[in-house]
């Protein structure tokens, strides 16, 4: 653990104030759930909540059989990072934070199809995104919140994304969504 060497008091309401720097360096937003966890020594740890974390084995699972029906990378992403990917390697994507385009477009429950070079293109994670020829990326919804996304790529050039994977994006965003509020 890393000490910040700020200290914070409890209001009458029980309340602290997590401060502005923290925030933006975690990226915790207005709204965004918060677990909390004690241990033995007396402290609490506060770590950012992912409701699709909850499901990281059945994301893994559902974008393992998309992957190899579609024959290209397929993604799960909470709001923060990528969760769940098949179809391309692992270090290249899994766990790493999503680009500030990309959070805007779950934000913004954005439907996007785009190839590389078109106005509508985004940035994923910001490494690496070049390699990719196509996207469509699909927003999670669950009980009216944009909780992440799903995200197929596409590597060859000659082979364009079509509205088969558009709409595969949406039954599985759709189905993830569900899942979470079963």
């Amino acid at each position: 653990m890393k000490a910040t060497g700020i200290v914070r008091r409890i209001d009458e309401l029980g309340r602290i104030v997590v401060p502005k720097e923290i925030r933006r360096t975690l990226r915790i937003r207005e709204g965004d759930p918060l677990e909390i966890f004690t241990d033995r020594d007396g402290e609490i740890i506060l770590k950012k909540y992912s409701p699709l974390g909850e499901l990281g084995t059945f994301a893994q699972e559902y974008v393992d059989a998309t992957a190899q029906i579609l024959g290209c990378p397929v993604c799960v992403t909470d709001r923060d990072q990528i969760i769940a990917v098949s179809g391309v390697s692992k270090k290249d994507l899994l766990g790493k934070p999503l680009h500030r385009e990309l959070e805007d477009a779950i934000n913004d429950r954005e439907a996007i199809m785009a190839r590389k070079g078109e106005k509508k293109y985004i940035r994923i994670t910001g490494e690496k995104d070049d390699v990719y020829e196509g996207q469509i990326v699909q927003t999670i919804i669950c009980e009216g919140d944009a909780i992440g996304s799903v995200i197929i790529l596409n590597k060859d050039e000659r082979k364009p994304l079509t509205e088969t994977e558009r709409k595969v994006a949406v039954i599985a965003a759709n189905f993830l969504g569900k899942q979470m509020e079963g």
